[in-house]
């Protein structure tokens, strides 16, 4: 088994550098990379070979979850160009997104308070219209360079979009109980 931990996640699935991707080819990619180093293939191998399987088999399925979703592949790309994020340390953010967001949020507490089931489906339909929306201009964005800036924050837009949605979730949850 000759394993290079130099590639990257698209190399080692076989796949090309790019934010579109085919789910299908990326599954049977990953299915066949865990059935090279499936531990009942090394039953009778040197611990160093088992533990170099392990290695490989981590790194496998840390690929997988990277390239799986679109908002961890999104960051992925773009720190394989050398653009970092920074969704930790910048929350700079358009005003205008910034009280969308805040109205979201204070409507999310409103309908949770009032178990209002009617409201989050309104807001849960709306959220996902307008990640739909921000993955289709991250798409368009990092498919040249010259944009792959502007990509940084809409990825940070989406992790704003991504956390809404978990405020969402929790409302429903405490609605329902």
């Amino acid at each position: 088994m000759t394993i290079d931990f130099t590639k990257n996640h698209f190399e080692l699935f076989h796949l090309p550098v790019s934010f579109q991707l085919d789910s299908a080819a990326l599954d049977r990619a990953y299915r066949e990379v865990q059935r090279e180093v499936h531990p009942d293939k090394f039953t009778l191998a040197t611990d160093a070979e088992k533990r170099l399987a392990a290695q490989w088999a981590t790194r496998a399925n840390e690929g997988y979850q990277t390239l799986k979703t679109p908002l961890n592949r999104g960051r992925y790309f773009l720190k394989m160009h050398g653009i970092e994020t920074e969704e930790e340390s910048n929350t700079a953010m358009p005003l205008p997104f910034l009280m969308q967001q805040m109205e979201w949020r204070e409507a999310v507490v409103d309908a949770r308070a009032a178990k209002d089931e009617a409201t989050l489906d309104a807001l849960a339909a709306q959220k996902q219209a307008d990640e739909k929306q921000l993955f289709t201009q991250l798409e368009n964005e990092l498919s040249q360079p010259s944009t792959f800036a502007a990509a940084r924050l809409t990825v940070r837009k989406l992790r704003f979009i991504e956390k809404l949605g978990e405020e969402i979730d929790d409302a429903y949850e405490a609605v329902i109980n």
